[in-house]
């Protein structure tokens, strides 16, 4: 039954609650209980009522701009960059320090600009002679400019990894596997950081490359053995190259003094020839004068002295048998022996035959004495006719 219906003699529906149920606060006692923390008398008159308005709304809005004004305060740290938009419009790039913004009104992002970030970029591509190659690379990069940084891609790094992709892409695509595996990294990580740089250029995405590090490449793990010996093989190649070419090194140097010294021998051999016959000629040249004197004496004073120097090394035995027939003992061993021991030396017969012209120069002077100190015939004839 409804609480307004007849019969229901005006009971309120919720008269059953108990006496702690007060209901909602009364607004106007609210407003009172203000008035008078505020100074106000707490009256309900017209005149108290506009006080209490106008100094609650003063000391409202000191509080309010003294926190809206404190809370504008911020820091930037040295190592960032803040970007400042007043209504979502650029405004100036803010340095490290303390600084304030109008808060509501200005936005300010701080940005690192001095950490360097990497970004790694991999995967199996194909290469210009048509092999697959898994590649891998890190691209080391800072922000330059914290504004392009934040607007002028929805994520820059997203946007650098791209670049990279197609960049590496693109290199690897344009060379031979070979030069991917082994001689040929360097370039083509020159030629990856050129292409990311022309690539990124038109977006202005505030960034700058510091590095690029090409990573080892390897083939698929399908024929990873036969690469690896390939590559075993042309490391072997370049050991013998650079073995050989330490051999070259080593034995040239020698070579080249083997062959001074032959040169050196030689000329020396020259010389000692052409001394010692420019010598026989001066020494025949002497003796000439001496043999066209006396032909006789100079002919066998010269068999002479050329058969004691032959016979000067040998051991000899004479034995005269025109005048007997007989059979005697001869002690040849000791009669060797003995002749051994008596036997010039090498500078005795030096000196003889050198005394061979001085020999000569005398029997000229004397006229009338042989080499070996007595008179010749041909002396004596002379010195009966004189």
């Amino acid at each position: 039954m409804a609480w307004n219906e007849p019969g229901n003699k005006g009971k309120d529906p919720w008269g059953n609650k108990s006496n702690n149920d007060k209901g909602p606060p009364d607004l106007d006692e609210v407003f009172r209980n203000l008035s008078k923390r505020f100074g106000g008398s707490g009256k309900g008159d017209g005149g108290s009522g506009a006080s209490f308005s106008t100094a609650g709304f003063v000391i409202f809005a000191v509080i309010t701009l003294v926190v809206w004004a404190a809370s504008g305060l911020y820091t930037i740290k040295e190592a960032e960059r803040g970007v400042m938009l007043r209504f979502g419009q650029f405004q100036e790039e803010v340095g490290p320090g303390l600084h304030w913004k109008a808060t509501f009104i200005d936005e300010v992002y701080p940005v690192d600009v001095e950490t360097v970030r990497s970004v790694p970029a991999s995967g199996s591509m194909l290469t210009s002679d048509e092999n697959v190659v898994k590649v891998e690379l890190d691209i080391q990069y800072r922000v330059l400019n914290a504004y392009e940084y934040l607007f002028s891609a929805v994520d820059a790094n997203e946007s650098l990894r791209e670049a990279t992709d197609s960049a590496l892409r693109y290199v690897v695509g344009h060379n031979r596997m070979d030069d991917i595996l082994t001689t040929g990294r360097d370039a083509i990580r020159r030629d990856t950081w050129k292409e990311l740089e022309l690539i990124l250029d038109p977006y202005k995405l505030g960034l700058v490359i510091v590095d690029v590090n090409f990573l080892p490449a390897r083939p698929p793990e399908e024929v990873k053995d036969a690469f690896d010996d390939a590559i075993s093989a042309q490391e072997d190649e370049q050991r013998f190259i650079r073995e050989a070419e330490a051999y070259a090194r080593e034995i040239e140097p020698k070579a080249r003094g083997e062959v001074q010294r032959m040169f050196q021998q030689a000329s020396a051999y020259k010389q000692r020839e052409v001394l010692e016959a420019e010598g026989k000629v001066a020494r025949f040249e002497k003796l000439l004068p001496e043999y066209k004197a006396a032909p006789e004496v100079t002919r066998n004073r010269l068999y002479i002295d050329a058969m004691q120097v032959v016979l000067a090394d040998t051991n000899k035995v004479l034995v005269d048998t025109k005048n007997s027939g007989n059979m005697m003992y001869l002690p040849l061993d000791k009669m060797i022996n003995q002749g051994s021991r008596n036997k010039p030396t090498s500078a005795q017969v030096e000196a003889h035959v050198n005394s061979l012209s001085t020999g000569v120069n005398s029997t000229n002077s004397s006229n009338s004495m042989s080499l070996d100190g007595r008179m010749s015939r041909e002396a004596r004839t002379r010195q009966g006719r004189e």
